[in-house]
């Protein structure tokens, strides 16, 4: 089972390209090749082919990567399940992961959500979804300096915070304080969640 990731950035015509577009493609080249493993297409829209385990976080940390900008944000629709036909391109490969991305990204606008997935299994995924729903309103309200430190959290496991907040070049109870409001204690146990509770329940 793999996971594929189509999403696009909200509001990217509100900065100029290269502000943004490096530290994105930066992420994505962690993740893979291009464009085999992934692509950005259209000028802010993109697609990930990965490991169904690094899906959620790997969304999560492209979300918080974006949102170190004031106003920017990410739809994106993870889609969990086979690959029936592997391209050259990402965008040309085939199979239900991809169908199923497509799927739930596509309902994204209409359903005004920035997160959720599909693997085929209604019931697992029914309440996964109401978790990633109930996530997103405070995932959505990241601060920039917020998702910074989410961010730096994700990218190094481990990290501690003077470790943090000696990159930072501020003290760590601001450091601790950004995590708290952030919300990284619910983040931890959802991504936990995910991974343990979730994928056994779809395999």
């Amino acid at each position: 089972m793999i996971a594929v990731l189509t999403g696009d950035v909200i509001n990217s015509a509100n900065y100029p390209p290269e502000s943004w577009l490096v530290d994105l493609k930066s992420l994505l080249e962690s993740l893979g090749s291009n464009p085999e493993d992934w692509e950005i297409y259209r000028g802010d829209e993109f697609q990930v082919r990965l490991n169904a385990s690094e899906a959620l976080q790997t969304a999560i940390r492209i979300k918080a990567q974006l949102k170190r900008r004031k106003g920017m944000d990410v739809r994106i629709g993870i889609g969990l399940g086979e690959e029936s036909y592997r391209a050259a391109k990402v965008s040309e490969s085939n199979g239900p992961a991809y169908q199923a991305s497509g799927g739930v990204f596509d309902r994204l606008r209409d359903e005004k959500l920035h997160l959720q997935l599909s693997s085929g299994n209604a019931a697992a995924d029914t309440g996964m979804n109401l978790m990633l729903k109930l996530a997103s309103d405070f995932m959505d309200d990241w601060s920039p300096v917020s998702a910074e430190a989410i961010l730096k959290v994700l990218q190094s496991p481990g990290v501690s915070q003077e470790q943090m907040a000696c990159e930072l070049g501020i003290q760590q109870s601001a450091v601790s304080q950004r995590l708290s409001r952030a919300r990284l204690d619910l983040l931890e146990e959802l991504l936990s969640y995910y991974t343990k509770q979730y994928l056994k329940s779809i395999r």
